[in-house]
């Protein structure tokens, strides 16, 4: 069940893109217009969490909410978040962080959902005889520049006093940089799911540090044009408690509902289930913590904050002003009866 480009962060050139197509006012179609019967776009791409939407639609809880959707599947992530970016769905299922670009450059998002957090499916892996993070020092360490995992490599150096500068970074795709560690080309690499687990089992490797010891750092989301939640906010509502519905059938028929879903991601129901087991699915109530201003990375206005600090150094987004102005609570709020 391959995250084709899941984590590579949004690049600048998508959000540019956006602007250009907006700007020369050709190209993009936008699919938020209209009465309420016309179906609301949400796009998904190859990631356990997201595949939860088709449990939505097949179990018909759209049709029970009273809404009409139209999910949009993209094989490659990063084609749904150009999709977003230039209005030709309402919504597309991303992380954070890749809200983070079209943002700073005044494209119009809301994230109105947590659907998941990574954890434990974002990993360092390395090889037996490294036992702690200090002990990669002066090791060959590999993952992709910009990305998610290459924050959480800084976040471990970080929480064990070290810098980047203290190891030999190699920027390698994750695709690249799990054969590599299997090869033994590399001393670790930082991997997502399934790559991560391949490399435990044939590179005889190691869980040195996860995004179970960050919680909150990875978060999966639902996120909104601006203009769609302005104009259709009953409907937006509708959907949000339409996804809690599945969650709740899934809890109550766990092996029916991974039996559909791997279906959906052409792999099986042992495979989901193991991709299933390192995220964490969020409950009304988890969302409504998670959209709170915190002090740690349970926080999406904390997390949003230090993962545009990242990207700034790198030089893959501009100012995003307000963290919080992308954050809109409203209809987790209404989903937890608060």
């Amino acid at each position: 069940m391959e995250r084709t480009g899941k984590r590579v962060l949004a690049a600048l050139m998508i959000a540019v893109l956006a602007f250009t197509v907006a700007a020369c006012g050709g190209g993009a179609k936008e699919t938020s217009g209209g009465g309420s019967g016309e179906p609301i776009t949400i796009a998904l791409s190859p990631w356990p969490g997201w595949y939860m939407w088709y449990l939505v639609e097949e179990k018909g809880f759209f049709e029970k909410r009273g809404v009409n959707v139209k999910l949009e599947f993209f094989p490659v992530y990063s084609d749904s978040l150009q999709a977003l970016s230039t209005g030709k769905v309402d919504a597309n299922s991303q992380t954070l962080s890749d809200t983070l670009a079209p943002a700073s450059k005044g494209i119009g998002l809301k994230a109105v959902l947590v659907n998941d957090n990574s954890f434990g499916g974002d990993a360092i892996v390395s090889k037996p005889d490294i036992n702690s993070v200090k002990d990669l020092k002066g090791k060959t360490v590999a993952t992709e520049l910009g990305t998610v995992d290459h924050l959480l490599l800084l976040t471990a150096l970080d929480q064990n006093g070290m810098k980047e500068s203290d190891i030999n970074y190699v920027n390698m795709t994750v695709n690249d940089a799990g054969p590599a560690f299997i090869s033994g080309n590399t001393d670790a690499s930082v991997l997502w799911e399934p790559f991560q687990t391949k490399a435990v089992k044939e590179g005889k490797g190691k869980l040195l540090f996860s995004s179970k010891d960050t919680p909150g750092l990875i978060p999966d989301l639902l996120v909104f044009r601006e203009s769609v939640v302005k104009e259709r906010p009953e409907d937006i509502q509708k959907i949000v408690d339409a996804w809690f519905d599945a969650l709740d059938y899934f809890r109550a028929n766990p092996e029916e509902s991974i039996e559909l879903l791997a279906g959906k991601a052409e792999t099986t129901p042992e495979d989901f289930k193991l991709g299933l087991d390192s995220i964490k699915l969020f409950t009304p109530e988890d969302n409504v913590k998670a959209f709170e201003k915190g002090d740690d990375y349970t926080s999406l206005a904390y997390t949003g904050a230090k993962t545009a600090e990242f990207l700034k150094k790198l030089d893959m987004i501009g100012d995003v002003k307000d963290i919080g102005a992308l954050l809109d609570p409203q209809f987790v709020k209404k989903s937890a009866g608060r």
